[in-house]
């Protein structure tokens, strides 16, 4: 049985936060459902009307202003969605560094003051970038059907690296630097929520995730690759297949954020655990694992025929493979995933047919 809680949900008008406060406000569990976010991302305030109708609490504010907190109800837990989820943020020349850390390190500081005052649980929702990217990119990896597997070594090969099984990257897995600026703020996120949560003694989770995706996503190529993808099919925009030869084969897991609310369910009445198991992949893992190549092969079925550029230049941080392990996940929580990527596909075609100038709206130039 699932009791009703009091949950804050920070970022609650981006795609992931929205979509899990619809879920948490649909559950019949009486859930009164709180959400703040700072409307700065691009159709962000699309959510807002529908959110309210629902029956969740709405706040402008931002995490990076303590005072902003300051009138926020007491609750019994805290989902942090809110971050700036691009690799690329704080070089790509069109957002700062310093903005980077404030919004996805402090605000978690300012949150964890929050938790500490009200005695509330918080459940972090972090990324699979925190694992070190030169492993990573050095992981032996073949192209077939489109896609790049990895490679079982052979006889006179190195084992895979601590942490690779034939099921993906595990929770062991190396995070030492360099792992981009975002998951650096990331993994600090990490360490210091379990840290306030030991030393001031209320319930902490952080939870890992492979590529988020669904329909209402704000589709940009360095944040949401399958939402952006299938809508500039649809519009006919320039595609193009970016390093790795230039042919698309690059393979990312993919996950609905609503295949995540079982786990948040049993999260809320958890007893005390070990710091070692309040930490967990959540993914799709192998059977949601798709190349762009393979996206594109879906859409020219689904969508009709669009023509993808190729330019094999490498681009900052990116790698050939990541695919979550979540046997921890599954042992802990007895947690599967039920969305299909087939369906996370269509979910969001279907989205984009009805919201033609979505790009535009989500993703200005």
């Amino acid at each position: 049985m699932v009791l009703p809680m009091r949950i804050l949900l920070t970022g609650v008008c981006g795609f992931v936060g929205s979509t899990l406060a619809r879920a948490l406000a649909e559950s019949g569990a009486g859930h009164h459902v709180y959400g703040i976010d700072n409307f700065i991302r691009p159709g962000s305030e699309s959510n807002r009307g529908d959110l309210k109708a629902r029956g969740v609490t709405l706040f402008h504010g931002d995490l990076r202003s303590p005072s902003d907190l300051e009138t926020l109800p007491a609750v019994d837990w805290v989902i942090d969605a809110a971050a700036n989820p691009s690799v690329l943020a704080g070089i790509d020349g069109r957002t700062s560094s310093r903005q980077l850390v404030e919004h996805n390190l402090g605000g978690t500081v300012n949150l964890l003051e929050f938790c500490k005052l009200h005695r509330a649980g918080f459940i972090l929702l972090s990324t699979s970038r925190v694992y070190a990217i030169n492993p990573l990119s050095q992981l032996p990896v073949e192209p077939r059907d489109h896609a790049f597997h990895l490679r079982t070594p052979a006889a006179n090969e190195s084992a895979w690296p601590p942490g690779v099984t034939s099921a993906g990257i595990a929770e062991t897995f190396a995070t030492t630097a360099p792992i981009s600026l975002y998951g650096a703020t990331k993994l600090a996120s990490e360490a210091l929520a379990l840290e306030y949560g030991e030393t001031f003694q209320f319930p902490v989770f952080v939870n890992r995730c492979g590529v988020l995706a669904g329909a209402g996503q704000f589709g940009r190529p360095d944040q949401g690759i399958f939402a952006y993808w299938i809508n500039a099919w649809l519009q006919k925009r320039p595609l193009k297949y970016i390093g790795f030869g230039g042919h698309g084969y690059q393979v990312r897991d993919c996950l609905h954020p609503r295949d995540l609310l079982s786990v948040l369910h049993q999260q809320f009445s958890a007893p005390k655990m070990s710091a070692d198991h309040r930490l967990a992949n959540f993914s799709g893992g192998h059977v949601s694992a798709m190349s762009l190549r393979q996206l594109s092969d879906w859409c020219a079925q689904r969508l009709g025929a669009h023509t993808v550029s190729s330019d094999p230049t490498p681009r900052p941080f990116d790698l050939p493979w990541v695919v979550l392990d979540s046997t921890k996940a599954a042992h802990l929580w007895n947690w599967q995933p039920t969305t299909s990527t087939a369906s996370i596909c269509a979910e969001i075609a279907a989205h984009a047919q009805a919201h033609p100038h979505w790009l535009e709206v989500s993703a200005p130039l």
